[in-house]
């Protein structure tokens, strides 16, 4: 299951990635907003996975 989670976090980093790129590239300030916002979810949930296996052991 952690590593659906890590893989759902890496999934959620490059897709917001991307479109804050592509928001970037054409002007579009809410869709970099928006590109922004997912990407720092998905470094949220890779954050918490990482402390989740550091108090596993």
């Amino acid at each position: 299951m952690a590593g659906d989670e890590k893989a759902k976090a890496k999934k959620e980093q490059m897709k917001g990635k991307a479109k804050e790129t592509v928001g970037r590239a054409v002007g579009n300030e809410s869709m970099t907003a928006e590109g922004q916002a997912e990407k720092s979810k998905g470094d949220l949930r890779q954050a918490k996975e990482k402390a989740k296996d550091t108090f596993k052991d």
